[in-house]
């Protein structure tokens, strides 16, 4: 299935983020019940010129609607709920 986001809306790619306590154990991300915050983005809107394909970017924690396609978990959202480009 190919997913192509319409108008101001992003398709990112959630990024799994591991955390680490400060004795050094990894915890993995089915510990945590937050979602990451940081993603990289898949396909993009035809109205969007900021973002593009491949740009990591940092967005809001409970936007968007979470889209799985096989195994893969993707975000869509829309770009106001993007906050910054990781350069």
């Amino acid at each position: 299935m190919k997913i192509r986001p319409l108008g101001e809306r992003v398709l990112i790619k959630q990024t799994k983020q591991e955390e680490t306590t400060k004795s050094g154990i990894v915890l993995p991300d089915t510990a945590s019940k937050e979602k990451p915050i940081i993603g990289e983005v898949t396909a993009i809107g035809e109205a969007i010129k900021e973002i593009k394909i491949g740009d990591k970017v940092i967005y809001e924690k409970y936007a968007g609607t979470e889209v799985k396609d096989n195994d893969d978990v993707y975000l869509l959202l829309e770009v106001k709920n993007v906050l910054a480009v990781v350069e």
